[in-house]
C-alpha cells in the first residue's frame, strides 16, 4: 500500500523524460515490483517444471520456495558464512569450496554480473549440478549499476543474448543450453529510470525486441556422463 501511495503521488512525466537524475535510484523497489524481477519471476514460472528435487539458490530460497512444483529441499549458497541463511559455503569460481553433483536444480539469479572470473562460476554451476540437472540463470543486458555490489565484491559485466549463449556451451555443451530475453526500449526507458513494473502494461513490458535486452535468461542442462 506505501509503495502504491508513492506511485500515485510521484507519477512520472511521460511527456518531459528529459532529466537527468532518475525517478528512482534503486531500481524502482521503493515504487513497487522493478521491472527486471518481474522478468525473472515470469522466466521462473515458465520454467518452474524444472524446479524440483534439490534446488540450490543463491543468498536465500525466496524463488525456490514460490515457484518449486512438488516437495523439493532447498539449498542456499553463499561464498562467505556471514550468511545465516546459507546451507553451502561456496565459491563459484573455485569448485574445491563447492558439492560435486548434489543439486537437481540451480536457480542463479542476477550473479554472473557481479563475479569477475565468470567463466570458472559457470564451471562451478556446471560442477554442482547432477547429470540431468537444469540450471536456471538470469542475467542483466542493460542496467544501471548496482552501487550496493559495486562497493562490496564489484559491478562487472552486462552481457548479450550472443555472449552468455557462448559462454554456457563452452561449458554445457552445444545444443544443451536454452537462451531467451525480456525488454524493448519502453521497458529499458522505465527501468534505468527507476519504475515499477506496475506502472507499465502487461503487454507494455512482455513486448520483446531484441536489441533491447534487458534481461537475458538461461535453461542449461547438464548432460549425463
Amino acid at each position: 500500500m506505501v509503495k502504491k501511495l508513492f506511485r500515485v503521488f510521484n507519477r512520472p512525466n511521460w511527456l518531459n523524460l528529459r532529466i537527468v537524475n532518475p525517478i528512482s535510484a534503486v531500481f524502482g523497489l521503493d515504487r513497487g515490483l522493478p521491472i527486471d524481477r518481474f522478468f525473472i519471476e515470469n522466466f521462473l514460472e515458465e520454467n518452474s517444471d524444472y524446479i524440483k528435487g534439490t534446488v540450490l539458490e543463491v543468498q536465500d530460497s525466496y524463488y525456490s520456495r514460490k515457484f518449486a512444483k512438488s516437495e523439493s529441499v532447498f539449498e542456499v549458497i553463499h561464498y562467505s558464512n556471514e550468511n545465516n541463511k546459507a546451507t553451502i559455503v561456496g565459491d563459484l569460481t573455485n569448485t574445491q569450496t563447492l558439492p560435486k553433483t548434489t543439486i537437481d536444480c540451480f536457480i542463479c539469479t542476477q550473479t554472473l554480473n557481479f563475479i569477475y572470473d565468470v567463466k570458472s562460476a559457470i564451471s562451478g554451476i556446471h560442477y554442482v549440478l547432477k547429470d540431468d540437472g537444469v540450471a536456471l540463470v538470469t542475467v542483466a543486458g542493460l542496467s544501471q549499476i548496482s552501487r550496493y555490489d559495486m562497493d562490496r565484491w564489484g559491478d562487472y559485466w552486462r552481457f548479450t543474448d550472443l555472449s552468455i549463449l557462448k559462454l554456457f556451451e563452452e561449458v554445457f555443451g552445444k545444443g544443451n543450453v536454452k537462451i531467451e530475453y525480456y525488454g524493448n526500449v519502453l521497458a529499458a526507458v522505465s527501468f534505468l529510470h527507476g519504475l515499477a513494473s506496475e506502472e507499465l502494461t502487461r503487454g507494455e513490458l512482455l513486448f520483446k525486441d531484441n536489441n533491447y535486452q534487458i534481461l537475458i535468461c538461461v535453461v542449461a542442462k547438464k548432460c549425463s556422463a
